[in-house]
């Protein structure tokens, strides 16, 4: 991507493992992440419960859990506004744009 990515403003949980993300410019859609929380750090985010915490890191512009979790807001940005996961070429899931 060219370009500096906007900040993640607000976050919605639509459901466990899918979240509503609104970026500073206004884009906006569902994605779908649960695959992509790898490694320890997201044991407690990968839980219903644990999921359920998360919140928008205003110093860092993108979505964080307890614990320190936290995932690349381009990657995010890209999915939302493309459909793409840009390491994949491969859409997935519902993503939406406004």
């Amino acid at each position: 991507m060219i370009g500096l990515t906007p900040d993640i403003t607000a976050v919605n949980v639509v459901r466990h493992g899918v979240l509503d993300l609104t970026f500073a410019n206004g884009v906006r859609g569902e994605v779908d992440i649960l695959d992509r929380m790898h490694g320890p750090a997201f044991d407690g985010a990968r839980t219903p419960e644990g999921f359920a915490q998360v919140k928008v890191d205003p110093e860092t512009g993108t979505v964080v859990w307890p614990g320190g979790a936290d995932l690349a807001p381009d990657t995010l940005y890209e999915r939302v506004r493309t459909g793409v996961w840009p390491d994949t070429g491969v859409a997935t899931g519902r993503a939406a744009t406004s």
